[in-house]
């Protein structure tokens, strides 16, 4: 009899369906649970509403309370922020479950939002779980990847990490997030409220610079629209010439000695194919392309992946710089 690592899926959007799918695959884990606000998904079979094409034989529930099973961890996918996402966080901890969040602002928590790290971190140690933030993108590549690069380098003078992706091949959800089909004067009016583009890079800059022991001096971030030219078509948007198609997106971090950190974003529909390059600049100097990262798939996996990491963790909040490497199992 094998010992399952028994499994809830908080959030069941795209992302948190895809993800639970994977665990229902995942050898060594056992979904028994699904939690989501939506009327539409409440009280129907968890299989149902993932899209497994079988039943589960157990229903949504719109409360972590309300799941009927006794579980290990919960799989939280919702939101990127942590007025958001706080309280589910603390509702999870409460009910004695460890945590991998797909939360954006949660992957390195202690630059921007310290005083909610600081209670997340609490009430973590308070009820002897392990809390992770994770994803491809801050959690991974632009952040944890590069701190791992830097292993074979003597020194390190800067640090650039470029990720450019075509959006016509992610998730709807995604795809309005970058703008796409807004004026550009809509685009600038909504970033301004600060709820659009990607979320993450602060927590990225955070973790690089803590981890190698620099202090931040200076932090600035630019987004600006990339506008279609010819009409521009997807599952989910169809795109006038003049009209957004996507952004380009730029974090630049200051230490005392100068500029150490650029992380670009670039994602757009009808884009060209998705392309990562991580640039280290000290002794040796460093170039790693990675081509083909699909953004949805790898955050399902990480994700999934980290269970067994968290699961042997000690108690409280941590990033990935804290675990062993993540690694498929």
């Amino acid at each position: 009899m094998t010992d399952n690592i028994r499994v809830i899926q908080y959030g069941l959007g795209p992302i948190g369906s895809a993800v639970a799918r994977h665990a229902v695959e995942r050898q060594g884990l056992e979904l028994v649970g699904g939690v989501d606000i939506a009327p539409d998904k409440v009280g129907k079979d968890v299989g149902e509403v993932i899209g497994l094409g079988r039943p589960l034989g157990f229903d949504v529930a719109d409360k972590l309370a309300h799941v009927q099973a006794t579980a290990d961890i919960v799989l939280h996918t919702t939101n990127s922020y942590f007025d958001q996402f706080k309280g589910q966080i603390i509702e999870i901890l409460d009910a004695g479950l460890d945590v991998v969040s797909t939360a954006e602002e949660l992957c390195f928590p202690w630059l921007a939002h310290p005083d909610d790290a600081a209670e997340v971190d609490a009430a973590a140690k308070k009820a002897g779980k392990t809390v992770l933030g994770t994803g491809v993108n801050p959690g991974f590549l632009m952040d944890s990847l590069p701190l791992n690069l830097t292993a074979i380098c003597q020194r390190v003078d800067r640090i650039d990490v470029t990720r450019a992706m075509n959006a016509s091949l992610r998730r709807g959800p995604f795809q309005a997030k970058i703008g796409s089909g807004m004026t550009v004067e809509d685009f600038n009016t909504k970033m301004a409220a600060g709820r659009m583009g990607h979320v993450g890079l602060p927590e990225s800059v955070g973790m690089v610079l803590h981890t190698l022991g620099k202090k931040m001096a200076h932090y600035e971030t630019k987004v600006e629209p990339v506008v279609a030219e010819r009409l521009i078509k997807t599952d989910h948007f169809e795109v006038q010439p003049g009209l957004v198609r996507g952004l380009k997106q730029v974090a630049r971090a200051d230490t005392s000695e100068g500029e150490f950190m650029t992380l670009t974003f670039i994602a757009v529909l009808d884009g060209e194919e998705d392309e990562d390059t991580i640039k280290i600049t000290g002794k040796p100097d460093l170039e790693i392309k990675l081509k083909g990262t699909n953004g949805d798939i790898a955050t399902v996996a990480i994700a999934v992946n980290a269970v067994r990491r968290v699961r042997d963790a000690a108690p409280g909040l941590v990033t990935m710089r804290d675990l062993p490497i993540v690694t498929v199992w």
